[in-house]
């Protein structure tokens, strides 16, 4: 019986299906092990080796696992139910095979050995993605990355050749006939095709389809080989990526396609301190402005990406430092108010001087002219703490009085009782 892959669809002609999982419990005490019988066709079902999901459900179990391809037997250490692994599978599917663009899963596995990366490619909407590699089934992936053979094309190729070796037999005794039955004719050729154009197609369409297929192959190549370049080369590249679209005047639309090649070459935290020498100048308070939507693509929530800016931002300075030295505080409050760097990251920027990006003397001199925007931060913080505490102090006492003649509840403020001075104790001698 087959099943959906994506088990959340529920649709009957969901066309991606694969075989419900079968296990087998062997053994008894300690050597109990289950086998998955049918592992190698539902791994085919889902385009990925065996032995990927069968060691996802060690990790996910802490239990050993086995594998013998050679008989397909897939084995995972104690005794686990047939349903139990199949709803494990499910989150296999989740995190290895669809896509996680349009959840189909139609996904090729990618590994790069030297940046110790798995990236996925859809072929249905070509998104292409990281795999976070924190889950432990990464590193056997790494480890154990999927051949780089076309899918179906060796069991044509093992059938071809005992074709071959057959009819070389039959025919090993005819003489001149034998051999020409070994000559291998085209697979599809029978009677009802005669009259089939084997011819390629010139149209003009057809040609344009073909250009285009070979410019997105070679668009892949190109993908996979910039991934590989130090990290310097992809900066570069990123670089002038930036700047072709700021000198073609197109960069002001451009800020989803900047953010997309930052990904593509695995710089986005670095993103900001290339802007920053492409976009900013003396107009710097303008530009932060203008360009608010480019910067927070990339600094939104992203810690890393806030103190590359604040690098940029001192390279900024150090270019102009006779215009803008002077206006470092106000410049830190735009990039404040602008949402681009969060208290915390100037905090920790304001309190260790770097020679990272500028000279030390300046990196001092930049510091000295922001202290007292840092202070203005921070006590502007501690009043807003305060006022907090003040409000709570108030709502305690505060009392709402019901009246039945009333139409409305009102709302009185009730002053805290102070306790009465006690009187003067009496001398009764006195009396």
């Amino acid at each position: 019986m087959s099943v959906n892959v994506n088990r959340s669809v529920s649709d009957q002609f969901y066309r991606y299906k694969m075989p419900r999982l079968i296990a087998k419990v062997e053994g008894k005490g300690n050597g109990i092990k289950t086998v998955i019988v049918n592992m190698v066709d539902v791994a085919k079902a889902l385009n990925r080796p065996p032995t990927y999901p069968t060691k996802f459900f060690g990790c996910e179990l802490g239990a050993q696992t086995q594998f013998d391809s050679k008989n397909d037997r897939y084995i995972v250490n104690g005794s686990h139910e047939a349903n139990k692994l199949q709803d494990m599978l499910d989150g296999f599917i989740r995190k290895f095979v669809l896509c996680s663009e349009c959840d189909n899963p139609e996904t090729d596995l990618h590994v790069n050995p030297k940046k110790q990366t798995i990236g996925s490619l859809c072929k249905a909407c070509g998104n292409r993605g990281m795999l976070d590699t924190r889950h432990k089934l990464c590193t056997f992936i790494l480890k154990n990355p999927p051949e780089a053979t076309e899918s179906g094309s060796a069991p044509v190729k093992k059938e071809k050749e005992k074709k071959r070796k057959k009819d070389k037999e039959n025919g090993s005794g005819s003489g001149e006939a034998g051999n020409h039955e070994h000559i291998d004719a085209p697979d599809a050729v029978d009677g009802d095709d005669d009259d089939e154009d084997w011819a390629e197609e010139t149209t003009e369409e057809a040609q344009r389809r073909r250009m285009e297929e070979i410019s997105d192959h070679a668009k892949n190549l190109t993908l996979s080989e910039d991934l590989e370049k130090p990290l310097e080369e992809r900066v570069n590249l990123f670089y002038n990526f930036v700047k072709q679209k700021k000198e073609s005047g197109t960069i002001g639309g451009a800020d989803k396609e900047i953010l997309a090649e930052a990904e593509r070459l695995d710089v986005k935290a670095m993103g900001p301190l290339i802007l920053s020498e492409l976009l900013f100048d003396v107009n710097i308070r303008e530009q932060i402005k203008k360009y608010k939507r480019h910067f927070l693509r990339f600094c939104h929530n992203n810690k890393k990406a806030q103190k590359y800016l604040l690098g940029g931002f001192e390279c900024v300075v150090k270019l102009h430092q006779v215009q803008l030295l002077s206006r470092v505080p106000i410049i830190l409050k735009d990039l404040y108010d602008a949402d681009l760097v969060e208290e915390d990251v100037i905090f920790a920027w304001a309190e260790k001087v770097s020679k990272k990006y500028v000279s030390k003397e300046l990196a001092k001199e930049i510091h000295t002219k922001a202290a007292p925007f840092v202070k203005w931060l921070k006590e502007a913080e501690e009043e807003s703490e305060g006022s907090e505490e003040e409000e709570e102090e108030d709502d305690e006492n505060v009392e709402v009085v019901y009246s039945s003649s009333a139409r409305e509840l009102k709302v009185e403020t009730v002053k805290p009782e102070t306790p009465e001075k006690e009187e003067d104790d009496i001398d009764i001698d006195a009396i």
